[in-house]
């Protein structure tokens, strides 16, 4: 039995004609920019999330980048964020000119140490970017305090946190904004790019409305220079049929991570995930530790189990992030955890006799 990674086709069965029936209408109407499902859809989320906005934008790196600027982040300023996680959270923060400054995490659950953030910010740091990593929040109660003495605002990466909460909160209640993606793989994934970025603050999301618009308010007004980074309606009519199913989806996220943790409890060589005090995980990935991982995930891929690494190499020692001056060691741990991680098979639909299957070949992996 092969086992993907994610099983785009078994979810896609469930939203599958409600899907063709939206699209029908979209193209009937031929509505295929700002068409009112995308309205719909950002009412939906925002709902969803907790908060008062959702603005949706082209994809996830957009969201984090357009969230930055928004608060008027740009050249001559710093921004603190994780050395593991993907490369897009950094990549945006370049794209404003303004300055990756790279924290360690947690040994334990891989999101970012508050510890090791305070130490790196300085009088230039204006934004804090915690990464809600794996589906669970980031500690953003000891971040944000770190925020408001720098006088920096803590922009929330919420790419693999949708629906997931810190002491009740979800996405956005922690920091002015929250950032997110609908890649396809995400929990609320769409067929193509798509992103989002929600917030509390009226005067910021309508900011972030002209900056997706190329700084128009109207049709030929251009009152700033904005950027093309617009949610497609296609892709708001598969994102609002997949919410009317998240919560439901992530609770068969949760059994399945519970599964997996009475599965590979007792087996030799596995560190079982840990969940933060306080989160509610979604379980985006369920990453476990292993020795020899790359041996291990080659020996899972000859029998066809679609195991993954997120993700083999911190933003440091990333060719792209090169001329940043961090060496080899400078993150202990965020280095180790990218030696060591392995994420398994892990979607809504995954069943026990699969996952049984998993624990099995990774089991005679390590032996």
């Amino acid at each position: 039995m092969v086992i993907p990674l994610v099983d785009l086709v078994a979810q896609h069965r469930q939203v599958a004609e409600e899907v063709a029936a939206g699209w029908a209408q979209v193209l009937e109407r031929t509505a295929f920019v700002g068409g009112p499902q995308v309205a719909a859809f950002e009412d939906e989320f925002a709902e969803f999330a907790g908060t008062a906005h959702c603005v949706g934008v082209a994809n996830g790196t957009d969201a984090i980048e357009l969230a930055l600027r928004a608060c008027g982040i740009g050249p001559g300023d710093e921004c603190v964020l994780p050395a593991n996680t993907f490369i897009a959270t950094a990549e945006a923060v370049a794209r404003t000119g303004a300055s990756v400054v790279l924290a360690d995490c947690d040994p334990d659950t891989y999101l970012v140490d508050p510890a090791a953030v305070a130490a790196a910010i300085s009088l230039r740091t204006r934004a804090i970017l915690p990464v809600h990593l794996y589906g669970q929040h980031a500690e953003t109660e000891r971040l944000a305090p770190l925020a408001d003495a720098a006088g920096a605002v803590l922009v929330e990466d919420a790419a693999q946190a949708q629906g997931a909460r810190r002491h009740g909160g979800g996405i956005g209640s922690a920091g002015r904004l929250a950032a997110t993606s609908f890649y396809p793989g995400k929990n609320l994934g769409a067929y193509g790019d798509a992103g989002a970025v929600v917030t509390n603050d009226p005067d910021l999301a309508e900011l972030l409305r002209l900056l997706r618009e190329h700084g128009s308010p109207r049709k030929y007004e251009h009152s700033m220079l904005g950027f093309n980074s617009r949610l497609d309606t296609l892709q708001a009519v598969v994102l609002s049929a997949k919410l009317r199913r998240l919560e439901g989806w992530n609770a068969a996220r949760r059994a399945a991570a519970e599964r997996y943790h009475e599965l590979l409890s007792g087996v030799d060589g596995v560190t079982l995930p840990v969940t933060l005090a306080g989160n509610e995980h979604v379980w985006h990935l369920y990453v476990v530790r292993v020795p020899e991982r790359d041996l291990v995930l080659k020996r899972l891929h000859e029998a066809g189990i679609g195991a993954g690494i997120h993700y083999p190499v911190p933003v440091h020692l990333t060719a792209a992030f090169s001329d940043l001056g961090y060496r080899e060691g400078a993150f202990p741990h965020a280095e180790r955890a990218a030696e060591e991680i392995l994420s398994l098979p892990l979607f809504a639909e995954i069943t026990p006799s699969q996952q049984e299957q998993v624990a099995e070949v990774l089991a005679g992996a390590l032996r």
